[in-house]
C-alpha cells in the first residue's frame, strides 16, 4: 500500500501526476521538490502536493514511490545519486522521460536491484508549461508507456498503475529499445524535420524577403514543434542517438527517391507517393492522444469592430471553457475576419462551438 510519494520536478508533467494522484486518493501524502522555489510554492498552494522538500534528497526512508519528472539528462544523474541515499526497502522509482534505453540501463547499472525502477513515458503534453498549466486529466485517454527494469516484478508494475489510476491513461508495457525506436519515428525525428524546414525558410529569406511574412500561415503550424525547448531536444537526441542515425539514413534515401521522381517527371509515381501518404495519414486515429500534443482549432467568422474578441472570450469564460491560444488570421475594414481559437482537447472545442452558437450568431468551422 502506497502512503507517501515523492515527486521531483513540479512542472506540467510532474504537477499533473500529483493532481491526478490527489484526486484519486487524497490520503496519499505527496512530497514535492522543484529547483524553482516559486513552482514548488505554487504546487502546494493549488493542492498538488502536501509538503515541499527543501533539498533534492530529504529523508526518503518512509517514501514508497518516487517520480522523476525531470529532463532526461538530469534523470540519469539523479538515478546515480539515489544509490547513496537511505531508501525504503523495495521503493519504486519511475520517470517520465521521452527516452528509455539509457535511463533504464543507468538504473540497472547503479541501483543493482536496490530500487525497483520502472521507466515511464506519459505520451501527452500541452502547449503551456509550468505547474499552473497542470491538470489532473492531462493524460486521460493518452498512452502511458512503461518499461520495467530487470529487477521489477509484475506486482511492482501493477502497484505503479494503481497509483496512476487517476490519470485515466492507457498503459502499455514494452522494452526500452522498442520504446526508443517507436518514439524516434513518431516524435523525435519529426522535431528534427520541423527544425530543418525552419532553417530552409531562413536560408531563403535574404533572397526572398517575403518568406517570413508568407510563412505566418500553414507553414507556421506544421513547424510549430520546432519552438520546443532546445536544451530538452538536444538531450533527447543525444540519448536516442542510434535509432535516430538509422532514421537519418532512411529519410535521406526516401528524399532521394522522391527527388528522382521529380527529376524524371514520373507523374504516376508522384501521384502514387502522395496518394499512399494521404491514405495512411487519413487512417490515423483522430481522437487518440499521441506523442506530439494536438491543436484543436476552431475558426470563427467575426465582424471587424472593437471588442469582438473580448466578447467571444467573455462568453467562453462564462462557460468556463479554457483557451490555449487565440489569433486573428485576417481582418480588413468592413468585412469579416477569421478568429482562430485553439483548445487543449476536442471536448473543449465542442463546448466552444455550442457556446458561440448559444450567445452569438457567428459562423464556426473546423479545417
Amino acid at each position: 500500500m502506497v502512503k507517501k510519494v515523492y515527486i521531483i520536478g513540479l512542472g506540467l508533467i510532474g504537477g499533473s501526476i500529483a493532481l491526478s494522484i490527489k484526486q484519486k486518493d487524497p490520503s496519499i501524502h505527496i512530497l514535492g521538490f522543484d529547483i524553482n522555489e516559486d513552482q514548488a510554492n505554487l504546487a502546494k498552494r493549488i493542492g498538488a502536493i502536501d509538503e515541499i522538500a527543501t533539498k533534492l534528497f530529504p529523508d526518503l526512508s518512509t517514501v514508497d514511490m518516487i517520480f522523476l519528472s525531470t529532463p532526461v539528462q538530469q534523470t540519469t544523474q539523479i538515478i546515480e545519486q539515489l544509490k547513496s541515499e537511505q531508501l525504503k526497502k523495495d521503493v519504486i522509482v519511475t520517470d517520465v522521460g521521452s527516452t528509455k534505453v539509457k535511463i533504464v540501463e543507468c538504473a540497472n547499472q547503479h541501483l543493482n536491484g536496490k530500487i525497483k525502477f520502472i521507466g515511464g513515458h506519459p505520451m501527452a503534453g500541452s502547449h503551456k508549461s509550468g505547474i499552473l498549466a497542470a491538470k489532473p486529466h492531462l493524460f486521460e485517454n493518452a498512452f502511458y508507456i512503461l518499461t520495467p527494469s530487470k529487477y521489477v516484478t509484475q506486482n511492482d508494475v501493477d502497484l505503479l498503475k494503481s497509483v496512476l489510476e487517476g490519470t485515466k491513461a492507457n498503459f502499455i508495457e514494452m522494452t526500452p529499445n522498442e520504446h526508443d525506436e517507436v518514439t524516434g519515428v513518431i516524435s523525435h525525428f519529426p522535431h528534427i524535420v520541423a527544425a530543418s524546414l525552419v532553417y530552409q525558410a531562413k536560408n531563403h529569406e535574404e533572397q526572398f524577403p517575403l518568406v517570413k511574412r508568407l510563412a505566418a500561415g500553414g507553414f507556421r503550424d506544421i513547424t510549430r514543434i520546432a519552438s520546443s525547448s532546445p536544451s530538452m531536444w538536444r538531450d533527447i537526441l543525444l540519448h536516442n542517438k542510434e535509432p535516430l542515425l538509422h532514421l537519418f539514413d532512411e529519410w535521406i534515401s526516401e528524399m532521394e527517391r522522391v527527388k528522382a521522381f521529380v527529376a524524371n517527371e514520373e507523374a504516376d509515381n508522384l501521384f502514387s507517393y502522395f496518394q499512399y501518404a494521404k491514405n495512411y495519414r487519413d487512417g490515423l486515429p483522430e481522437k487518440q492522444k499521441g506523442a506530439i500534443p494536438s491543436f484543436y482549432d476552431l475558426f470563427v467568422d467575426v465582424p471587424d469592430y472593437p471588442g469582438v474578441i473580448s466578447e467571444i472570450t467573455g462568453y467562453l469564460a462564462k462557460e468556463k471553457i479554457s483557451l490555449t491560444n487565440i489569433r486573428i488570421i485576417e481582418t480588413r475594414e468592413e468585412i469579416y475576419g477569421v478568429l482562430r481559437l485553439s483548445f487543449q482537447t476536442e471536448r473543449d472545442r465542442e463546448l466552444a462551438i455550442d457556446c458561440i452558437n448559444k450567445y452569438c450568431a457567428y459562423e464556426t468551422f473546423i479545417m
